[in-house]
């Protein structure tokens, strides 16, 4: 850890702390859920078009960016905010991709799809992308908020603030992207365990934006 790193305001930091909290009680509250659930009920297996599975894939896809962004900027950070805050994103959004992984595989369905990214959604009144199989792989995964390969090869190659200040865009961006699809699945989809996820995304997603928008204006990241 840099000597000279910027000494966290207490403000920003208490709201670090409780963008993790909000992490911690989430997984808890998911597994809690998983397992009372699956104690006391049967539901109806999600089929292999439902919104159910399409969000489990879908947000994969989207959680293994997320983490592999976190986890460049964790390891060259000199921040110690954005260190926890990046720790954070990585060890949440892991522990519900492998949620996400265990549904299709407990469904019986296969973790990949012919259907297009995000197809899943367009009955949604609010969150719909339209028909996503007339655009791009690029269009898409922008409509996702996932960084392209250019951007992630720029945030490998720097370091101090200016890798910090692309994480923070870059992230924020993701998260935008992740919470529509998020409010989708809770809108269109049927199993109780990932709408809890779904509304764990949401919560918590909201909440690190705030904490990277805060360190965003205390390091003085150009918008």
């Amino acid at each position: 850890m840099n000597d000279d790193a910027p000494v966290a305001r207490p403000a920003t930091r208490w709201l670090v702390v409780a963008v993790a909290a909000v992490a911690l009680l989430a997984v808890a509250f998911a597994v809690g859920r998983f397992t009372a659930f699956g104690a006391t009920a049967a539901p109806a297996t999600p089929s292999t078009a439902s919104a159910d599975a399409g969000f489990a894939r879908d947000m994969q896809v989207h959680h293994t960016q997320a983490v592999q962004m976190a986890m460049e900027i964790y390891r060259k950070t000199a921040d110690p905010e954005l260190r926890t805050l990046s720790y954070d994103i990585a060890t949440t959004q892991s522990g519900q991709r492998g949620e996400m992984y265990g549904w299709l595989v407990q469904w019986g369905l296969p973790q990949a799809s012919s259907q297009p990214l995000m197809q899943w959604m367009a009955a949604s009144g609010a969150h719909s992308h339209g028909d996503t199989s007339a655009l791009s792989q690029d269009e898409v995964l922008a409509q996702m908020g996932m960084a392209s390969d250019a951007e992630l090869d720029r945030l490998a190659t720097l370091d101090g603030q200016p890798a910090d200040c692309l994480f923070l865009d870059l992230m924020i961006r993701h998260h935008q992207g992740a919470i529509p699809m998020a409010e989708a699945v809770i809108e269109l989809g049927d199993d109780a365990r990932v709408k809890d996820v779904a509304e764990a995304i949401v919560a918590g997603q909201s909440a690190e934006i705030d904490a990277m928008r805060s360190i965003q204006a205390r390091l003085s990241c150009s918008g």
